[in-house]
């Protein structure tokens, strides 16, 4: 395995879901089973005409979410609370990803488009939560999701990170178009799923690096050194 050369990194921004987990692990697919329940209630609608709207608006506006907002004037907070009320003890945690995250200098962020709530449900299921200097949801955000460019440029503003000291992970390949932008190395962390891939309109140009295990990915990669590393 070639090592990524990340020592000019400082600033390490990670999605949550399907890249802080594995995407086998099964869990989004609770959160999108629920997503389209939630529509067909508000909606009046059958199932397959939600799936229709929830997949519709997460190829229009980033996620289902923006789209219902947008589209149908529904409020974010109960539509949050229902679809992330799942079952996070399907998730494991991992001593090595652990000790991998460990190795990382500077401030690691977790940047998400769901709510804080359940980014601290899952990191603490996983047992990660200390690693994490702040989680920035997408109510952090103003409900503009990933991959609109504000929430990042907003990101940085908020860390007082320089992009080209930012690394950002994440498993679906447009979200990493704005870091790439702006000038961040990108990882993409690969799933299964078929949106999770770079889209057919773009190359795969705005992707750094690429791995399909991010442990082993962190714990090979080459690093600037700690202050106290250089004692």
């Amino acid at each position: 395995m070639r090592r990524a050369d990340l020592s000019h990194v400082e600033a390490w921004f990670f999605d949550l879901d399907n890249t802080l987990y594995p995407a086998h692990s099964d869990l989004f697919s609770q959160i999108d089973q629920r997503m389209a329940e939630f529509i067909a209630r508000f909606l009046e609608v059958d199932h397959v005409t939600a799936r229709r709207y929830q997949k519709g608006y997460w190829e229009s506006h980033g996620t289902t979410l923006s789209g219902m907002m947008a589209e149908h004037g529904m409020a974010a907070e109960p539509f949050l609370d229902y679809v992330h009320d799942i079952d996070v003890s399907v998730l494991s945690a991992d001593p090595h990803l652990d000790a991998a995250l460990e190795r990382l200098p500077g401030q690691k962020i977790v940047f998400t488009n769901g709510s804080l709530k359940h980014a601290q449900r899952v990191l603490e299921q996983l047992r990660l939560a200390h690693h994490f200097e702040d989680i920035f949801d997408i109510a952090a955000a103003e409900f503009v999701p990933k991959p609109q460019p504000d929430p990042y440029r907003k990101l940085l503003a908020q860390t007082r990170a320089r992009a080209q000291t930012v690394a950002m992970f994440e498993d679906s390949a447009k979200n990493l178009l704005p870091a790439h932008a702006l000038g961040m190395t990108t990882v993409w962390v690969r799933g299964k799923s078929e949106w999770s891939g770079p889209d057919a309109h773009h190359t795969a140009e705005h992707i750094h690096h690429h791995t399909d295990e991010l442990t082993g990915f962190l714990t090979t990669a080459l690093l600037r050194q700690r202050p106290d590393d250089q004692a």
